[in-house]
Protein backbone atom coordinates (compact mmCIF):
# COMPACT_ATOMS: atom_id res chain seq x y z
CA UNK A 1 0.00 0.00 0.00
CA UNK A 2 3.14 2.71 0.89
CA UNK A 3 5.67 2.97 -1.05
CA UNK A 4 9.24 2.24 0.08
CA UNK A 5 9.81 6.08 0.17
CA UNK A 6 6.90 6.53 2.45
CA UNK A 7 7.00 7.53 6.06
CA UNK A 8 4.93 4.71 7.16
CA UNK A 9 6.06 2.26 4.85
CA UNK A 10 8.07 0.58 7.92
CA UNK A 11 5.73 1.17 10.16
CA UNK A 12 3.84 -2.48 11.52
CA UNK A 13 0.13 -3.56 10.24
CA UNK A 14 -2.59 -4.07 12.50
CA UNK A 15 -6.04 -5.58 12.18
CA UNK A 16 -8.79 -4.58 14.37
CA UNK A 17 -11.64 -6.51 13.83
CA UNK A 18 -14.98 -5.07 13.99
CA UNK A 19 -18.44 -7.27 14.81
CA UNK A 20 -20.50 -5.64 11.94
CA UNK A 21 -17.67 -5.06 9.56
CA UNK A 22 -15.27 -7.38 10.08
CA UNK A 23 -11.70 -7.07 9.78
CA UNK A 24 -10.52 -4.03 8.91
CA UNK A 25 -6.47 -3.57 8.28
CA UNK A 26 -4.57 -0.32 9.20
CA UNK A 27 -1.14 1.11 10.14
CA UNK A 28 0.28 1.34 14.07
CA UNK A 29 1.48 4.70 15.61
CA UNK A 30 4.23 6.17 13.61
CA UNK A 31 6.86 7.37 16.04
CA UNK A 32 8.73 10.21 15.18
CA UNK A 33 12.18 8.98 14.65
CA UNK A 34 15.14 11.18 16.25
CA UNK A 35 17.44 13.10 14.43
CA UNK A 36 20.64 12.93 14.59
CA UNK A 37 22.28 15.61 11.78
CA UNK A 38 20.84 18.53 10.92
CA UNK A 39 21.96 21.15 8.43
CA UNK A 40 19.54 24.92 8.72
CA UNK A 41 18.27 26.24 5.95
CA UNK A 42 16.77 30.18 6.14
CA UNK A 43 13.44 30.80 5.09
CA UNK A 44 13.24 33.14 2.16
CA UNK A 45 9.91 34.32 -0.02
CA UNK A 46 8.63 31.38 -1.83
CA UNK A 47 9.91 28.44 -0.43
CA UNK A 48 7.99 25.50 -0.06
CA UNK A 49 8.29 22.02 2.02
CA UNK A 50 7.74 20.22 -1.39
CA UNK A 51 10.83 22.79 -3.51
CA UNK A 52 13.04 22.38 -0.46
CA UNK A 53 12.58 18.44 -0.33
CA UNK A 54 13.54 18.79 -4.07
CA UNK A 55 16.41 20.73 -3.15
CA UNK A 56 17.91 18.63 -0.46
CA UNK A 57 16.87 15.22 -1.16
CA UNK A 58 16.08 15.36 -4.80
CA UNK A 59 12.83 14.46 -4.73
CA UNK A 60 10.09 16.67 -3.20
CA UNK A 61 7.88 13.84 -1.80
CA UNK A 62 10.36 13.39 1.04
CA UNK A 63 8.80 16.95 2.59
CA UNK A 64 7.85 14.70 5.51
CA UNK A 65 11.49 14.28 6.58
CA UNK A 66 11.46 18.19 7.12
CA UNK A 67 8.74 18.10 9.13
CA UNK A 68 9.98 15.35 11.45
CA UNK A 69 13.26 17.39 11.71
CA UNK A 70 10.48 20.41 13.31
CA UNK A 71 8.27 18.34 14.93
CA UNK A 72 5.86 19.82 13.07
CA UNK A 73 2.25 18.97 13.56
CA UNK A 74 0.89 21.43 11.26
CA UNK A 75 3.41 21.09 8.02
CA UNK A 76 2.52 24.71 6.82
CA UNK A 77 3.42 26.15 9.61
CA UNK A 78 7.11 25.21 9.12
CA UNK A 79 7.43 28.15 5.76
CA UNK A 80 4.67 30.93 7.34
CA UNK A 81 7.61 33.16 8.76
CA UNK A 82 10.27 34.57 6.24
CA UNK A 83 13.60 34.85 7.57
CA UNK A 84 13.00 31.75 10.33
CA UNK A 85 15.60 28.82 10.96
CA UNK A 86 14.13 25.43 10.29
CA UNK A 87 15.97 22.14 10.44
CA UNK A 88 16.61 20.14 7.45
CA UNK A 89 17.77 16.29 8.16
CA UNK A 90 20.71 14.90 6.77
CA UNK A 91 19.45 11.43 5.58
CA UNK A 92 21.85 8.90 6.34
CA UNK A 93 22.34 6.32 3.41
Amino acid sequence: MFTRRSRYYSVADAVYTDPVLGQINYKTLRITPATTSVQQHTLAEGDRLDLLAFQYYNDAEQFWRICDGNLAMRPDDLTRRIGARINIPVVQS
